[in-house]
């Protein structure tokens, strides 16, 4: 038996080999099986982050339990846009920084922090503080690195219901571990950016095509790009005028941090801090429907 994080990387390996020979690859997106019901979801408030991270991770057994010995690791933040820490559009550094922290803690061979940004990344990733957040780590295991505009790979969607091929960013699809740490916040478009909107971050092409269908095109992308773990930085959120933001105006202090290896539970829990609940969120609704988790919270392990 292998669960479905076994089976999406097992299919992309092939593809990938695939694509050395000049096919192109093709990921089968029907036959994905839906998760167990009953998530676990750990959910802690504090003011002082490092702490905040180590109890929210150690409720689901530390990290040890998603990170391995030599595996090759990607975090994954919210890096878009040229905003200060202060102004709630990227995920905090101290949060980034942490995670890095147990990753390498767990023995990883690499972990590699990177994002798709909308903004100058050179702006984006100094003005967020993660790039000072992560160099300060002074670790040759860990490093913060501008995407390769020419390490992007092409995958037809077997079963994709709004894409049919998108482009993919070859580290994040060769990636042992893929640790997806978004920032809550309003989105114009989507009403909310939580995990699954996330990985928006790690795709080629003209993203702004997604918003037409953008539940389905969420759900597509993250039925190739797998999530290990999703850790929500909900610490201060963007309530209103996202996902850029700019107004401390618009910028709430929950001191919360949201952590599971159901994408889904993770998005639908931070969604109630604004007010919403999971149904009201066609991104939620759509990764539900698609088997990619749960959005029953009354189901939901709280650890």
């Amino acid at each position: 038996m292998i669960d479905r994080r076994q089976f999406i990387r097992r299919s992309l390996q092939l593809a990938i080999a695939g694509a050395a020979t000049g096919s192109l690859p093709i990921l089968d997106l029907a036959s994905l099986a839906s998760g167990p019901a009953g998530p676990e979801l750990a959910v802690r408030k504090g003011q002082a982050i490092p702490k905040l991270v180590d109890t929210t991770l150690a409720a689901l057994g530390g990290i040890g339990r998603f990170v391995k010995r030599g595996e090759h690791v990607v975090v994954k933040p919210n890096i878009g846009w040229d905003r200060t820490v202060e102004q709630a559009a990227n995920s905090h550094p101290d949060v980034v920084r942490a995670v890095v922290e147990h990753c390498l803690e767990a023995g990883a061979a690499s972990v590699r922090v990177f994002d798709r940004t909308c903004n100058d990344p050179r702006r984006c990733y100094t003005q967020s503080g993660i790039r000072a957040a992560i160099e300060a780590l002074g670790s040759d295991r860990a490093k913060i690195e501008f995407m390769d505009r020419r390490a992007y790979q092409d995958v037809l969607l077997d079963g994709g219901v709004a894409l049919d091929k998108w482009s993919f960013y070859k580290p994040a699809l060769e990636a042992d571990r893929l640790i997806n740490v978004p920032i809550a916040k309003h989105h114009s478009i989507s009403t909310l950016t939580l995990g699954m909107k996330n990985i928006m971050g790690v795709i080629g092409g003209n993203r702004g095509v997604l918003h037409r269908r953008i539940d389905e095109s969420l759900a597509d992308i993250n039925s190739v790009i797998h999530s290990d773990l999703v850790i929500v930085d909900a610490t201060r959120i963007l309530v209103a005028n996202g996902p850029q933001g700019g107004s401390l105006k618009d910028v709430r202090h929950p001191e919360i941090l949201i952590v599971s290896a159901d994408i889904v539970a993770a998005d639908s829990y931070a969604a109630t801090l604004f007010g919403h609940k999971p149904q009201d969120i066609p991104t939620i609704v759509a990764g539900a429907r698609r088997g990619l988790g749960s959005m029953d919270l009354s189901k939901a392990r709280m650890v």
